[in-house]
């Protein structure tokens, strides 16, 4: 298969024997968003990009695909994590049906 453009490939993907959902770039680690587990709620607690991948927009993919996933397993969030709470403030009301709790900016 030959790739037509030079644009990487980035992948979000749940690795929850990490307790994390983790992005790629061309199958390259590059950041990943720490999560904790209680009975149908996912509580973010840290989310971390690499210096080498910085100011590429990854955290906000990693983001946006990692609450998609919580919203397609019928799950709740804690956003304690500073990043995925800015982000899920930013992007409201589109996650505030994600939320245990209402959210106060």
């Amino acid at each position: 298969m030959v790739r037509m453009t030079d644009e990487p490939q980035v992948t979000v993907t749940d690795n929850p024997q990490e307790s994390r959902f983790e992005v790629t770039v061309d199958g390259t680690l590059a950041g990943f968003a720490v999560y904790e587990t209680e009975p149908g709620t996912v509580i973010f607690l840290h989310t971390e990009v690499f210096e080498a991948y910085e100011g590429r927009g990854l955290a906000g993919q990693l983001a946006k695909a990692a609450l998609g996933a919580v919203r397609e397993a019928g799950s709740k969030i804690v956003p304690l994590c500073p990043y995925i709470r800015a982000y899920v403030l930013k992007h409201a009301p589109e996650y505030d049906d994600l939320l245990r709790a209402p959210l106060s900016s």
